[in-house]
């Protein structure tokens, strides 16, 4: 609709503005009766030499054509009212879920890397939750998408965990209880160098002879990464994630004198203090530490390796890093790298970062033992979904199917319905809230059309009919701007914009249901199984590239 609205005000305006222009200011109206859409006449003052009312004034009666009904003055704005009956009719026989692109593009996408041998913390979930609905959305807007776990498997707290192990660990603990047994070793580590400092020295003494090769060394880090990496795919499997690589900063080891002899080669490495560093004063920022004085290579020397093996092995054409902003310079610094080494492609890499999940306002420490389980939250919210169901709707099919949908999704949506960029405070009790602004309530709005359509399937067909009445508008209104929501929410790598829109249509779906008689018997009762069908439609594939099922029956 907007589109179409765009073309005609692009056609009307004689080229006094571009398409995008237009495309970019109009908006829909906060309050409904003025109307479907308004066009703010301050971009045309510039041009036309006079006040945005006036303009306004001498526009409205030049806009002929059959999709507007009206286009009145308000100020400095055009409002336009739309033909009901052509836009029901569109919205009535094609919305439905989003058809994805023709897949032309690669992206290549990094998200969620838990450190081995630790817990899968409610700290991992944000970057593994944004990470999937944006590949999912990016799928749906022409890629074929490259999921990435960069798995942290190297560097420095190794060497700690191996010199934890050898001094309180024992095979049979690890065996039986691997990560849990690891996290304590790893917390008892840190506990005890704060009171003995030649521990430090210690793990640093360890990770020197993982790097060298030291046999027993690499031993236990293989095993390490090996028992990690099962937990892990328990969590992923609970929360429907899949990757398609799971290369970590292990895996780059053997590229990393690759990516020096390339910064030498451009004469871009310089000595500072005994380290090897690529300065950025060109872009004002710090200068880039590629090798410590002891020769360490650090996470930006991984990360630039790993870019390249990226684009050399994908050939992408987007490359995203789902990371917290506390990790802002470093994706800058290592871009900036990319750039100064005259490569094109460092337009096609972004840092998409989000906020975090804080207990009691400050910052989960995993080095201090102050963590909340991931699997232990996603088990409650599932029993808490099942106690529901049992008090509901005991009779249910598939319940613990249902509960676990649902467990899943409250957690999922809870998390992709706040903006990225937030901090969101951790609260079991808001996350097992199934009323208000949550997973559950979109997912029941899905259940109750499904019930509708199951009621309505045996009532005889009519032809379709425009439904023009002002509670089946709200609802039309919003679903033909699904494919520009799905459009938003990848351009602006921001699910929360998805999420919310789908909140919207249910609220505004269970509105109409409040005050319609749906399958009453009349002519317009196939449009409103139609509607109906389309709302189940929609809501069932936003809640899918968001990652959570829809289940039919709650």
């Amino acid at each position: 609709m907007k589109k179409r609205l765009g073309a005609i005000i692009y056609r009307t305006l004689k080229n006094d503005l571009t398409f995008d222009e237009i495309m970019d200011v109009i908006e829909i109206p906060k309050a409904k009766q003025f109307g479907d859409y308004s066009f703010p006449c301050f971009v045309l003052a510039a041009v036309y030499k006079k006040n945005p009312h006036q303009i306004a004034l001498e526009l409205e009666g030049k806009f002929h054509d059959e999709f507007i009904t009206q286009a009145a003055a308000a100020g400095p704005y055009i409002n336009f009212r739309l033909n009901r009956e052509i836009v029901s009719m569109e919205c009535l026989q094609t919305i439905g879920p989003y058809q994805s692109a023709e897949k032309t593009k690669v992206m290549t996408i990094d998200f969620s890397s838990p450190n081995i041998a630790k817990p899968f913390s409610m700290g991992h979930l944000r970057s593994t939750v944004i990470g999937q609905a944006i590949a999912n959305l990016g799928e749906r807007c022409g890629y074929n998408v490259i999921r990435i776990n960069h798995i942290g498997d190297w560097g420095t707290q190794f060497g700690k965990l191996i010199a934890a192990y050898k001094r309180w660990g024992n095979e049979e603990s690890v065996k039986e209880n691997p990560i849990q047994e690891l996290f304590r070793l790893y917390v008892k580590f840190h506990e005890e160098a704060a009171v003995f400092s030649d521990l430090i020295e210690e793990g640093r003494s360890w990770f020197k002879r993982l790097e060298d090769g030291d046999t027993d060394a690499l031993k236990l880090w293989k095993w390490f990464r090996e028992v990690s990496l099962e937990d892990f795919q328990r969590v992923y499997k609970l929360l429907g994630v899949q990757f398609d690589a799971y290369n970590g900063e292990a895996f780059y080891n053997d590229q990393l004198s690759h990516i020096s002899d390339l910064l030498e080669e451009r004469g871009l490495l310089k000595h500072s203090e005994g380290a090897m560093v690529v300065p950025l004063d060109n872009v004002n920022l710090p200068p880039c530490l590629i090798r410590k004085s002891d020769g360490a290579t650090l996470y930006a020397t991984r990360d630039l390796a790993a870019a390249f093996y990226r684009k050399e092995t994908y050939k992408f054409n987007k490359s995203l890093y789902v990371v917290g902003m506390e990790q802002s310079m470093h994706f800058k610094q290592v871009f900036a790298v990319v750039e100064k080494m005259g490569f094109s492609w460092h337009k096609d890499i972004h840092h998409i970062p989000f906020g975090f999940i804080l207990k009691d306002g400050k910052k989960m420490s995993t080095r201090k033992g102050k963590i909340v389980l991931l699997e232990k939250v996603i088990k409650e919210t599932i029993s808490a979904a099942k106690a529901n169901i049992e008090m509901k709707n005991p009779e249910l099919e598939n319940k613990d199917e249902v509960a676990s949908a649902v467990g899943v999704g409250a957690i999922i949506f809870h998390d992709l319905k706040n903006d990225r960029t937030t901090n969101i405070e951790f609260s079991l009790d808001e996350m097992l809230k199934f009323e208000g602004e949550t997973g559950p309530y979109v997912q029941y709005t899905h259940a109750r059309a499904c019930s509708l359509l199951r009621k309505g399937s045996g009532i005889k067909s009519e032809k379709t009919r425009a439904l023009t009445d002002e509670h089946s508008w709200e609802v039309q209104k919003l679903l033909v701007q699904y494919g520009q929501v799905i459009q938003s929410s990848f351009e602006k790598y921001d699910p929360s914009i998805l999420a919310k829109y789908l909140l919207h249509v249910s609220r505004v779906f269970n509105s109409y249901y409040a005050k319609v008689k749906i399958l009453e018997g009349n002519q317009s009762l196939t449009s409103r199984l139609l509607l109906v069908q389309s709302v189940r439609d929609v809501l069932k594939d936003g809640l899918s590239i968001l990652g959570i099922k829809a289940p039919e029956k709650m």
